[in-house]
């Protein structure tokens, strides 16, 4: 599904904006690609830090990017999102840009994470006090808030990153493991910038995390168990080094992100940043409406997701495309299909269309081929073939005994 080139007019009054009908993500990103903010005279500052993160309506071009990262937000079974790309390119932007429209979920109330599924799987005993008291005075140990965006840092350390001994358990007289990083992140986004740089030992235990949806912390006698369920969104500068072949293949959508080769794009990304670093309230007000849009159309298709369906003259055919690009592993389709129903749900649709599968091929299937695995199996079949001919070429040597002659004792 190719988005119209964006057009920006050399000048524009301000005026009041109009409501608009939109019917799909795709026409959203259509109508906001094409719109400039309207400068402000800047206010006071007041010295508090703030979040006032870049909109992600705001970000011109990049409709890949942006695509794949708001599938990511309407089906969690993509299976994570990669940004590759020279610096400067709005990678990180976008990723951050993304707090304004992420969706509602159901969150634990209790510091150590505790979640009805937890009394439901190991009884009382799984939960801390707080909560089995909660729980057995009736109270709800979750909430509704929005998914949160959770930061993985190159410097973090292992026991930052899985959790260790809190001291805080010491008043309820009894050793617990503090959340780690990756716990904290258990249905909403984890984003790690440059993962490519991250320590080997890190990536593993956050891979194992994300594949299995939940990991176990050990500290001597002491151990815990925690969900992991999160979205892992990475992103990289090849010119900094290669991922490891394990590592790549554990991301979903795979998004090469370019510079921007429209002159009229580039002048216009120049004015929307400047704006921002200058009337960030500004800027974020301007967007405010098509972000709020943006964030129910995610929240519907959300919803929507679990109708979604894929029919088989539609799957047997994408699998053929598989197979004859050579592609080995079994998450390029999951990834391919599981991308389509979230582009179908974001549609209003509850049934994939040839367009859903074309629309989100490209960031499923690219990266995955290797030419070291299709020169291994050929060398290996090579070697296979030898041995097979040599077996059917290979005759007895035993000696028969002499026709007609007693065999003598």
């Amino acid at each position: 599904m190719d988005l119209p080139e964006a057009s920006f007019p050399e000048e524009q009054e301000p005026k009041e904006r109009l409501a608009h009908p939109f019917q799909s993500l795709q026409e959203l990103l259509d109508y906001v690609s094409g719109k400039s903010p309207v400068e402000e005279a800047a206010k006071e500052e007041t010295g508090l830090a703030e979040s006032l993160p870049f909109p992600f309506l705001a970000i011109v071009g990049q409709r890949e990017m942006k695509l794949a990262l708001l599938l990511g937000l309407i089906n969690p079974n993509v299976g994570g999102i990669l940004l590759i790309g020279p610096r400067g390119t709005a990678k990180t932007t976008a990723v951050r840009s993304l707090l304004d429209i992420l969706p509602q979920v159901q969150c634990s109330n209790c510091y150590y994470g505790c979640l009805p599924e937890d009394i439901a799987e190991g009884g009382i005993d799984a939960v801390c006090p707080d909560c089995a008291k909660k729980f057995g005075e009736g109270q709800s140990l979750t909430s509704e808030d929005r998914v949160r965006l959770v930061e993985l840092p190159l410097n973090a350390k292992l026991e930052d990153v899985v959790g260790g001994i809190d001291e805080r358990a010491q008043t309820h007289e009894r050793m617990r493991i503090r959340r780690g990083i990756l716990a904290r992140a258990d249905q909403n986004l984890l984003y790690i910038d440059e993962v490519n740089l991250l320590p080997d030992h890190l990536i593993d235990v956050t891979l194992d995390a994300a594949a299995q949806g939940s990991y176990t912390v050990r500290r001597g006698l002491v151990s815990a168990t925690y969900r992991s369920r999160f979205v892992l969104i990475g992103s990289m500068n090849p010119e900094e080094g290669r991922l490891r072949p394990q590592i790549l293949d554990r991301f979903g959508l795979r998004v090469i992100v370019r510079g921007l080769e429209n002159s009229k794009e580039r002048l216009e990304a120049y004015k929307r940043v400047q704006l921002h670093l200058s009337n960030p309230r500004r800027m974020i007000a301007q967007y405010k409406d098509e972000m709020a849009v943006a964030c129910d159309e995610i929240q519907s298709a959300r919803e929507r997701l679990p109708q979604v369906e894929l029919p088989d003259q539609l799957a047997r055919p994408a699998i053929e495309l598989i197979q004859k690009t050579g592609i080995d592993s079994l998450r390029a389709e999951i990834t391919w299909f599981e991308a389509a129903r979230a582009h179908a749900a974001a549609d209003g649709r509850t049934k994939i269309v040839l367009d859903d599968l074309k629309a989100v091929a490209s960031m499923a299937l690219r990266l995955r081929r290797s030419q070291f695995m299709t020169d291994y199996f050929t060398n290996q079949q090579n070697e296979e073939n030898e041995i097979n001919d040599l077996i059917k070429n290979m005759k007895s040597r035993a000696k028969k005994p002499p026709s007609g002659k007693a065999h003598k004792s």
